[in-house]
């Protein structure tokens, strides 16, 4: 075998007992055994006696079978979706690994081990204890092997064989490749425990392990071994407890319950019919368990997953793991209630952030920001707190997501959670940053985006000569210009003209002529939106490479970045590099995920934009963004003559219309500029990255970094002291990617409380077909086609007619939707960059529909309802 699997002679030990593994220990007697022997120290805790085979014995054990090499080579290089190549696989090693002779010495080690406990034809539970199981980033719950109830020798003899085998189940070969574990990095322990023979049986979670809520503890039990839990045999009994006081109890029917066979093994057996629904525990013994739960909790120092049994009135704990699927809790410096809003619902971005991008997006977010799981959340507790401030937060928060204003309903509905404070002293500025503007004057928006590209242009000359420590000064200053820009009343003012009218037009129409959301109309083609320009003009560059058959032949090809390089070398190639390049001088800054600084710009990977260009040259005709253009604002014209015509003709007409042209002319002017301070400040980060990447090259040629990427992983104010000293601790920046990839697992709730409740609302409407998918409408209209679910920009492949369907879209998506139909987003709000640019392009839309890139498979039949806020499944 390789040398992963050698050891030294002089240092194995084959045998542990229980009470000498601890959690320094890992590597020898894996993750249940370190975590048992951690449990033996607790006082109070009762385990059962036991020992661990150590890893030195699996790794002597699979070094006698030279074959295994190969082996794990070819299931390495197997696709991870290929269960079946997997399966095969992963049996052929099994058989390999079980039919080893154990070797004469280890098996008599084993057998004194046994008769040091007493009886060695006693009953004992043989299991699996892997070195990567029961870990804080993953928990290997369940995907190796327990036998229980095993008797002699020679039997556990063989059962150890068989959990040697088990770390290569199919379940664990698949968990450990989607984790990214190598399989030669894992090694297998077996733990030989007395056995329990319990009344009861079952799991504490001391955390709730459905909403996060860690002051909830959740107890599961059943009658007899805890196998009939596990495998799904029986409805457990469920308790929660809060406070020492069980809140809400289910009493499940336990037809089944396992029991340990005189002779060895178990069997499972039917529970008389009047002790099926009676409670495995009473509501003592459950309070009992949780604060023994709790004790083991501030041991580990994380909610734990307990296996318990309970015999004669005593409990015994046989496992403890973390929790690994819960959401993290911002830190906070005191022990008050807090309510957090999540912030990439409303910058429509919910996948983690690496430490730079979220530590720089606080250094120049207008609010003060918290991360937890790689996520960014503003703590809104005082804003509810005070009834004049909680009502402005709530109606604000309603207009952009209902969900999150229904997730705040739902904590303030809690007695005493949020504290009541007064209302603040009046003569403060109104919620919004001031009033409207009493004129829409288009001259506000081209002085507004003058002075934010003067102020990147002299971002761009200061930061050129600033290396070293001194970059860093310079940009902690261009970070308070950065805020200036966007605090700047002006800014706020402009960006709430246009959605105060989008609102004022949508409440009054409705209203005076029974309209729903009639500004998604009046608002087509409206001028200067930064985003919706993004995606006409990548017609225009699919209309100069149209034409160049070799052009287009040569992009069907591209899969790296350098293509614009060999552009020039083809008939045409030239106009169509200038074409992208200038493309790219305008946008290259943009890409999905843009808040994170982290993440790869369309200058850094032009070849994202790559099969979105062959799309629109497949999908349209020359012109095709003047015409859209036109069509959007001849539309808006005619809605607007509509709407004014109508309105006269009712009484009091005239003061009406007059009122309603003001709001036309007032959201025609502003609704556009909506999307450029964000156009602003993706290009401001992108010199910020570009600048921090130099340093970065710098430190890897100092050999202080191993590549320039590891300074993602770094918070800016740790990237600023590790070019300050030249010396970096490369164990953080492996921590640091360790914790993204488990952060990349965990969905961001959209209100998250300081107790770990994970809370997102519902919505509160009974007006849409059964079975239908709600909703909130976002731009007006009905469609049906066929849907794309799209969880990757650079996977799009859509036809006229698509419907796109993915989880969410920030600016850097709008040029996809110049080729689809209709959209369906998990995550939006009204006013989300998303909403704007589907109402800028016709685009019937439902937005914040849970679960819909689960829901609606790809290529089926949908209808999209956009006026009304629901999906219809059609095929």
């Amino acid at each position: 075998m390789t040398e992963q699997f050698e050891c030294d002679e002089q240092d194995e030990r084959y045998v542990l007992d229980l009470r000498e593994a601890d959690r320094t220990r890992v590597a020898v007697v894996g993750g249940k055994g370190a975590h048992l022997g951690a449990l033996s120290e607790i006082e109070g805790v009762r385990v059962p006696a036991g020992f661990v085979v150590t890893t030195d014995a699996f790794r002597r054990i699979t070094a006698a079978e030279p074959s295994l090499d190969d082996r794990l080579d070819e299931l390495w290089r197997v696709n991870p979706d290929d269960r079946e190549a997997i399966r095969t696989l992963s049996a052929r090693i099994r058989r390999t690994v079980e039919e080893i002779a154990v070797p004469d010495d280890l098996a008599a080690e084993i057998t004194r081990a046994l008769a040091g406990h007493g009886d060695e034809r006693a009953a004992y539970a043989v299991r699996s204890s892997a070195t990567a199981e029961d870990l804080p980033t993953a928990s290997f719950a369940g995907q190796q092997d327990t036998y229980l109830n095993v008797m002699g020798p020679a039997e556990i003899l063989r059962h150890i064989s068989r959990c040697w085998a088990s770390l290569f189940t199919e379940r664990a070969v698949t968990y450990r490749r989607r984790n990214g574990i190598d399989h030669r990095a894992v090694h297998m322990a077996v733990v030989v425990q007395r056995m329990v023979f319990p009344e009861a049986s079952g799991i504490l979670f001391t955390a709730d392990p459905v909403t996060g809520d860690r002051k909830v503890a959740t107890v599961d039990a059943g009658f007899g071994l805890g196998e009939a839990l596990v495998s799904g045999l029986v409805n457990p009994d469920v308790f929660k407890v809060r406070d020492d006081v069980v809140v809400e109890r289910t009493i499940g029917a336990k037809q089944r319950a396992v029991q340990a066979l005189p002779a060895g093994g178990t069997r499972d057996v039917v529970i008389d019919a009047r002790r099926q629904e009676q409670p495995a525990l009473t509501d003592e013994q459950v309070v009992r368990l949780v604060r023994l739960g709790r004790r083991i909790e501030a041991h580990f120092g994380r909610p734990q997953d307990i296996e318990w049994c309970l015999a004669d009135d005593d409990f015994r704990i046989v496992q403890s793991r973390p929790i690994t699927t819960l959401f993290p809790v911002p830190k906070a410096d005191d022990q008050e209630n807090h309510v957090y809003v999540s912030v990439g619902h409303q910058q429509m971005m919910t996948d983690a952030m690496k430490p730079l991008g979220h530590s720089m997006w606080r250094l120049t977010a207008m609010v003060p920001m918290h991360e937890a799981g790689g996520r960014l959340f503003v703590d809104v507790t005082r804003r509810l707190a005070s009834p004049a401030n909680r009502a402005a937060l709530l109606d604000v928060m309603g207009k952009g997501d209902p969900l999150v204003r229904s997730a705040l309903e739902t904590v303030l509905d809690r007695d005493g959670f949020v504290p009541s404070l007064p209302d603040p002293a009046p003569g403060g500025p109104p919620a919004g940053g001031g009033s409207t503007p009493a004129e829409a004057d288009p001259a506000i928006v081209t002085e507004l985006v003058g002075r934010s590209r003067a102020s990147v242009a002299a971002l761009e000359r200061g930061i050129r000569t600033k290396t070293g420590p001194a970059l860093f000064d310079f940009l902690l200053e261009a970070f308070e210009e950065h805020k200036r820009v966007l605090g700047d009343p002006r800014n706020m003012r402009a960006i709430m003209a246009g959605m105060e009218a989008t609102w004022w037009l949508n409440d009054k129409l409705l209203e005076w002529l029974g309209e729903k959301n009639a500004a998604d109309t009046l608002t087509l083609s409206a001028p200067d939106n930064i985003t919706s320009e993004m995606g006409l003009e990548l017609l225009d560059v699919a209309d100069v490479i149209r034409s160049r058959p070799e052009v287009v032949a040569f992009l069907r090809d591209v899969e790296d970045d350098g293509f614009l390089d060999e552009l020039p070398k083809l008939p045409g190639g030239t106009e169509a590099r200038d074409a992208i390049e200038a493309y790219l001088d305008r946008y290259g800054m943009r890409c999905v995920g843009e808040i994170d600084i982290t993440r790869p710009r369309w200058r850094e990977r032009p070849a994202t934009l790559v099969p979105v260009i062959l799309d629109n040259v497949r999908n349209f005709e020359p012109g095709a963004a003047e015409r859209r253009f036109e069509q959007g604002r001849h539309r808006a014209r005619e809605k607007e003559q509509d709407v004014l015509a109508r309105l006269r003709a009712l009484p009091d007409g005239d003061r009406r219309a007059d009122a309603t042209k003001r709001m036309i002319d007032q959201v025609r002017a502003f609704a556009g500029y909506r999307e450029y301070p964000k156009y602003g400040i993706v290009s401001r980060s992108f010199v910020y990255k570009r600048a921090l990447l130099e340093e970065a090259e710098r430190l890897v040629r100092a050999d202080v970094l191993a590549e320039k990427e590891d300074v993602f992983y770094l918070t800016f104010q740790e990237l600023h002291e590790v070019v300050r000293t030249n010396r970096v601790d490369a164990r953080l920046v492996q921590r640091r990617k360790e914790a993204f990839r488990r952060h990349q697992s965990l969905t961001p709730p959209r209100v998250l409380t300081s107790d770990g409740e994970a809370v997102n609302g519902a919505y509160r409407r009974d007006d849409a077909p059964d079975g239908s998918l709600v909703g909130l409408p976002v731009s007006a209209g009905t469609i049906e086609g066929r849907a794309r679910v799209i969880l990757d920009m650079a996977d799009a492949d859509l036809e006229p007619g698509d419907i796109l369907v993915t989880p969410f879209t920030d600016p850097s998506w709008s040029p996809l939707f110049v080729a689809v139909a209709g959209l369906v987003t998990e995550v939006g709000g009204l006013m989300t960059h998303g909403a704007v640019i589907a109402r800028e392009y016709g685009l019937p839309a439902v937005v914040g529909v849970e679960g819909a890139t689960r829901l609606i498979r790809d290529g089926q039949r949908i209808r999209v309802h956009g006026t009304d806020g629901y999906v219809e499944l059609l095929s």
